[in-house]
């Protein structure tokens, strides 16, 4: 089978094809059929050596954290699915090796697909939305009527935070650029602020959270929007940002924390409920397999608004 891998650290260039066995099926595994794979910050902060601590450095290295696809054969004791099963899920997040025409995966990895989202969609879902997920249920309390910010909010994981704050009835200002605002308005943000035409550390507003997508709004900046008791979310932390929030959180009431994310198969059911409902997922950039160094040299630029996904189409 063709799998994308690279042997050291580097931009898109580094990745290449290589033909490898279809994994083996052990007794608790299952094979998956890959249809799709998704894009994420974190392949590249990974790829490019970022998160070594975390990732290892031993090659080659395999990229792809969440996919979608077909059950293809199920070990002994994996009786929860069946050969033919439409699944999405989610690999280990620095060990991620879902672009590849196969994989195997443990029975928590993975969820039935909802019928009424296709599987580029299925395959957007897992990273982005436990991220939402993790960041409102183990890092802040998501009250009603807390004012919440989301700066850098068009892409995968403020779309998911977006709507899951204004479901459990928070104020939501989102911070986007130009091609964000219709998406800020249609996932339901209460008020869309254009980067571009307004700088929210000026205004007067204060939060009860802020949580920085863009990587451009760091806390010593964030702190002066802050509410008194308050909390700063920094969801792609490195060694750097473990340190300094440590200290922070030794003396300050607003609060400076951080996203390591931690897949679980909670957070898989709950995704799968919340797109059987009807949430919006967007994909609004698909790329055939043989596109991979394309795709990640494109998606870093930060141009697309919701997920951008791979898909298994074009594998000669």
């Amino acid at each position: 089978m063709k799998k994308i891998i690279y042997s050291k650290f580097g931009g898109a260039e580094v990745l290449q094809i290589a033909e490898v066995p279809i994994p083996a099926v052990q007794a608790t595994t299952i094979l998956i059929k890959v249809k799709a794979v998704s894009i994420n910050p974190l392949d590249w902060k990974i790829r490019n050596g970022e998160m070594k601590i975390m990732s290892g450095s031993k090659f080659p290295k395999g990229i792809g954290i969440d996919f979608s696809g077909i059950v293809e054969e199920t070990g002994t004791a994996a009786t929860k699915y069946n050969k033919g099963d439409e699944v999405f899920g989610i690999l280990d997040v620095f060990k991620g090796e879902a672009l590849s025409e196969y994989l195997t995966v443990e029975e928590k990895d993975i969820a039935i697909r909802p019928r009424n989202i296709s599987f580029e969609q299925a395959a957007a879902m897992p990273v982005v939305g436990s991220a939402a997920l993790q960041i409102f249920k183990t890092l802040v309390s998501l009250k009603k009527g807390a004012e919440i910010l989301i700066n850098g909010a068009s892409g995968g994981i403020g779309m998911f935070a977006t709507q899951i704050a204004k479901m459990s009835g928070a104020i939501v200002t989102t911070v986007v650029g130009d091609s964000g605002i219709p998406a800020g308005k249609d996932w339901g943000a209460d008020f869309v602020v254009n980067y571009r035409n307004e700088d929210v550390l000026k205004g007067n507003k204060q939060y009860d959270v802020v949580i920085d997508l863009s990587g451009k709004m760091p806390f010593t900046k964030a702190k002066q929007i802050m509410k008194h008791s308050s909390a700063y979310i920094h969801t792609a932390p490195g060694p750097k940002e473990i340190i300094t929030s440590f200290f922070i959180n030794l003396f300050s009431s607003k609060k400076y924390k951080l996203l390591m994310l931690k897949p679980s198969p909670e957070y898989l059911a709950e995704l799968t409920g919340y797109a059987e409902d009807g949430i919006a997922i967007v994909v609004s950039k698909v790329y055939p397999f043989n596109s991979f160094k394309k795709a990640y040299t494109e998606v870093p630029d930060g141009k697309f608004i919701g997920k951008a996904v791979i898909t298994m189409d074009g594998v000669v």
